[in-house]
């Protein structure tokens, strides 16, 4: 029987505009197994966990636990954990870092400052600093949710580390089983998917120098999936992969039609038709699922906005 990501990959289905959202994301490491809802299935005390999701709701970050790649031996509650806490919006981009051996200080972070990105409360608390090594590499392998991050996620997770990948960890959950093996890259916050190895080391490469790849890329989750999809537009459109350089400022309109508006720090406006389809034929959204249709973000149009539309804009 095939896989949700086999049968992905044979209907090529597009993958822009399908990177989870958030603004901020907050990573725990926590050795050992994962369940599929990792926060209150693992061997972090899930009472905890439960209110780290109660705290974050509604804040724009989200929480995932990472591991080391390799086995999976629970080191204990005891031991030192690291802690990363990432923001993804153009024009405040920032990655800190901090170890604990209590996780139950995450509860004393202000997630709505987080969230908008403001790190004080990450520094002041755990006694964070900026992360001043390379990028992150966060390769989905969270099996219990989907075989295909486990089958695929957990062998690219491994190739990586092994070849002197700095800055690579297995994360609980990207979304887009699918899509797999899938891959979060922070500081900046671009997901992607179907990665291999040598492709995941150009992105990591271009992100140490400031730049985007944009082939196999799904979007950056400081954007809702239209804006993802318009984003990734006018980067392929204008040939633009300085990885600051666009915002989507602008969204009008709503499902299964939206009008974005994208801005360069240079000053010029795009306006991007977005249409939400449904992929046919039917297929998995991941395995075991019955057959469906999961959304897809087509651009329909693009097209540079004159000085004065863009300030009407």
């Amino acid at each position: 029987m095939s896989t949700c990501s086999t049968v992905s990959r044979d209907l090529d289905e597009p993958i822009a505009g399908t990177a989870a959202t958030a603004t901020t994301w907050l990573l725990l490491e926590q050795s050992g197994p994962w369940g599929a809802k990792a926060l209150t299935q693992s061997h972090l005390d899930p009472a905890l966990g439960r209110a780290l999701e109660e705290a974050a709701k509604g804040t724009g970050v989200r929480v995932a636990l990472i591991r080391r790649p390799g086995r999976h031996a629970d080191c204990g509650t005891s031991a030192e954990r690291q802690v990363y806490v990432a923001h993804t919006v153009p024009g405040n981009v920032w990655l800190h870092a901090a170890t604990t051996h209590a996780p139950q200080q995450l509860l004393d972070l202000d997630f709505a400052a987080l969230g908008m990105g403001d790190p004080h409360t990450f520094d002041s608390v755990l006694q964070g600093r900026p992360h001043t090594g390379d990028p992150l590499a966060l390769v989905c392998t969270n099996g219990k949710r989907d075989r295909c991050c486990a089958l695929l996620g957990r062998p690219l997770a491994a190739e990586l580390a092994t070849s002197g990948v700095d800055g690579v960890w297995e994360v609980t959950h990207l979304g887009g089983h699918r899509f797999s093996p899938t891959l979060l890259v922070l500081p900046y916050g671009y997901a992607y998917g179907r990665a291999q190895a040598h492709a995941v080391k150009e992105v990591l490469h271009g992100v140490q120098d400031g730049r985007i790849i944009v082939d196999g890329c799904r979007g950056n989750s400081a954007w809702e999936r239209p804006g993802q999809a318009a984003e990734l537009a006018v980067r392929r459109a204008t040939g633009e992969d300085a990885a600051e350089a666009l915002s989507v400022v602008r969204t009008d309109g709503a499902a299964p039609r939206w009008e974005v508006t994208v801005a360069h720090v240079d000053g010029r406006h795009w306006r991007v038709h977005v249409a939400q389809g449904a992929s046919l034929p039917p297929r998995p959204e991941s395995c075991g699922s019955v057959l469906g249709s999961p959304a897809r973000m087509d651009v329909v149009a693009l097209r540079e906005l004159t000085i004065t539309a863009a300030l009407a804009s």
